[in-house]
């Protein structure tokens, strides 16, 4: 019979393996042995408080007895995966991280997936500066780290450039990395790839983890999924191509994400020192699924419940296998998440709207044929407007063409605003939407103006979505939990970009570059 995973490190306590593992070495008393960082995609940070009194597993745990912070927030404006993940452990905002867009993320054609796996490749090619492995590793070479995700983008971001252990999940069930770390997948790895968890999953039904009673939110609502697979229960394909992709939408994808983490620190002995090793978990399925279903679902409400008790049954069997008095655990998220804009309440003016801003760029490409400038000179990404300011002759033409863009965006319904870029730059002490646009790109680039929605409003594609420079997608946990934290709630404003730079102080690092944040109090 095969053990699960999660229950490894009782076995390895009862058969007395654990033992021949070796004892942690001596450390300094006033460093953890682990640092844990988890990420939860899409946990927007008044879950917490929305399903508290049902919370008792591991998020719940970490914040009654670790430093909590309330208002906590991703401080720039495009709030997509692949910014949120980068300003963890870098202290940097995406103006500084080169990550400023899930669009300019970590698709690399020249970092292939290796051991034949069927998938875009990947790498932090586009990453600029360090992170807290590198700071780490120049305090003490002997360094380990690890970072593991259902999401390329989330696995490799908090990391940085650093080449170390890296690895997220192909749809095929096995968890696998890129050319960019490695050119062959290590023993330990195939090891739990060869386990199978996926077809351990085949039909398996997603169902109410409390009775039907204890949800407030109805079970079937048509606009959620497009109308498909609206109602409890949900169940997965038999057939193993279709699972692969499906479990994505569930919350049994977390746990394979954390069996995989679990299984990581033990065969790659992190947390056993003399060093400060590092794990970073990110756990995608909230995403999924609050885009598919939305935040105010049962489905959402379900997997907080879920995510929550998988985060405990994580921590519980990592404590198993090390001291748990050693390990410092931050627990956060990418973003949040806007209401479905449908189902936003009566209450809100002006109505949320779905919204694309392309209608305008037929306009904008008829006036740069009259001006004789190549119809390439201005592009669009959804909220973005870049320019080739070369391919101007004459500033003002660049000018003119901007402002007409500019203009017609204005009178779609939706946008609250359209800014030139560097003229907001001058307004960000009288704006949080003007000081998170700051962050999100250089001075310098080539952003020449962007569009803001109204609050809720979305550009079309997901049921809900998330992006904007507004507090529903800012707003996130941040719990510090374990060595070196007291308990304590705090409400003062703070800023992901401070959860590096709190971590170095922690571990007596030195950043290796001036940083956007500062060291938050954890006594």
């Amino acid at each position: 019979m095969k053990i699960p995973i999660l229950a490894l490190p009782v076995v390895l306590a009862i058969t007395g393996v654990a033992a021949a593992l070796g004892r942690p070495e001596a450390r300094p008393a006033d460093t953890p042995s682990l640092v844990v960082l988890i990420t939860i995609d899409q946990f927007r940070g008044e879950y917490l408080t929305r399903y508290g009194t049902q919370l008792n597993g591991g998020i719940a745990r970490l914040g009654q007895g670790g430093v909590r912070f309330t208002n906590a927030h991703h401080d720039h404006a495009i709030t997509e995966t692949a910014p949120g993940h980068a300003t963890l452990l870098s202290g940097r905002f995406p103006r500084s991280t080169g990550i400023m867009m899930n669009a300019i993320g970590v698709a690399d054609n020249a970092a292939p997936l290796v051991a034949g796996g069927d998938g875009p490749g990947a790498s932090p090619a586009r990453f600029r500066g360090t992170t807290l492995v590198d700071w780490m590793r120049v305090a003490d070479k002997r360094t380990r780290s690890l970072s593991v995700s259902m999401k390329d983008r989330a696995a490799i971001l908090p990391i940085g450039r650093s080449k170390t252990d890296v690895y997220w999940y192909s749809v095929d069930g096995r968890f696998l990395t890129s050319t960019y770390y490695r050119a062959d997948l290590p023993a330990w790895v195939q090891t739990f790839n060869d386990r199978h968890l996926l077809a351990q999953h085949l039909g398996k039904t997603w169902g109410l983890l409390l009775p039907d009673s204890a949800y407030r939110e109805p079970d079937s609502v048509a606009i959620e999924g497009g109308g498909y697979n609206v109602a409890f229960p949900h169940r997965l394909s038999d057939d193993m191509t279709k699972a692969g992709s499906e479990i994505r939408l569930t919350p049994f994808m977390d746990d394979l994400v954390l069996a995989f983490a679990l299984h990581g620190v033990h065969s790659r002995q992190l947390g056993l020192g003399p060093q400060t090793d590092l794990l970073a978990v990110s756990l995608s399925a909230t995403d999924v699924i609050g885009h598919y279903y939305g935040p105010d679902s049962r489905e959402i409400h379900d997997q907080v419940l879920r995510v929550d008790r998988a985060v405990g049954a994580f921590l519980d069997s990592l404590y198993k296998l090390r001291d748990s008095s050693r390990i410092t655990v931050v627990l956060t998220a990418d973003h949040g998440v806007g209401t479905i804009p449908e189902l936003a309440p009566e209450r809100v003016r002006p109505r949320p709207r779905r919204v694309s801003v392309q209608p305008v760029m037929p306009l904008v490409r008829a006036k740069l044929r009259e001006m004789k400038i190549d119809t390439g000179a201005l592009g669009l990404d959804l909220n973005v407007l870049v320019s080739n300011r070369r391919a101007f002759r004459r500033p003002e033409d660049h000018d003119a063409a901007v402002a007409l863009f500019m203009r017609e965006a204005r009178k779609i319904p939706g946008v609250a605003r359209v800014d030139r870029f560097r003229q907001l730059l001058a307004d960000t002490t009288g704006s949080a939407i003007a000081r998170r646009w700051a962050h999100q790109f250089p001075a310098e680039g080539n952003v020449a103006a962007v569009v803001t929605l109204d609050s809720l409003s979305t550009w079309d594609g997901n049921v809900a979505s998330h992006g904007s420079p507004y507090d529903h997608d800012s707003h996130v946990p941040i719990i510090f939990a374990g060595f070196g934290t007291a308990q304590r709630v705090r409400s003062d404003f703070v800023r992901t970009v401070d959860i590096a730079p709190t971590l170095a102080r922690l571990l007596r690092v030195k950043p290796l570059e001036r940083l956007d944040g500062a060291p938050l109090p954890l006594r």
